[in-house]
């Protein structure tokens, strides 16, 4: 089974992050230059929590606040979850479901060292599964190289 690692150096290790003083805005306009769904927050080199726009269509837009004078920190889930690179995808799968998550950073010795998300894995699974039905036509027809 692929670890998390091995996804990671296939998927590239681009990562965004913002600080928990940042105002939501801000976070906002990161998300979309950057066409993803959610941002690790960290401060001094560690990671303290997770913004995302489920955050942020809860936690601000539902509750009137404004994204330009509410900071990061104020509604940031603090709670993160998250994955060594030694785990595997069935590992990182079960978190996505048992949590409710789609984004999970990746910790390496105490460091953020990347970020995996339900689609990540899901193009990852779809294109395993191409390759392993192409090996199995080609072993029908006899023109398997193994």
């Amino acid at each position: 089974m692929i670890t998390i690692r091995q996804l990671l150096n296939l998927k590239g290790n681009d990562l965004w992050t913002i600080s928990p003083n940042a105002t939501v805005y801000q976070g906002l306009e990161l998300l979309a230059k950057h066409n993803i769904g959610a941002l690790p927050v960290v401060e001094n080199d560690q990671l303290v929590g997770m913004f995302s726009e489920r955050d942020y269509a809860r936690k601000v837009i539902l509750k009137q606040k404004s994204s330009h004078n509410t900071l990061i920190k104020d509604l940031m889930t603090s709670k993160v979850y998250f994955l060594k690179p030694e785990r595997t995808l069935d590992d990182c799968m079960n978190l996505f479901t048992d949590k409710h998550i789609r984004h999970l950073p990746v910790i390496d010795h105490g460091q953020l060292v990347g970020m995996i998300t339900i689609g990540d894995v899901v193009k990852f699974l779809i294109k395993d599964q191409q390759n392993q039905i192409r090996d199995l036509e080609g072993y029908i027809a006899g023109s398997y190289i193994g």
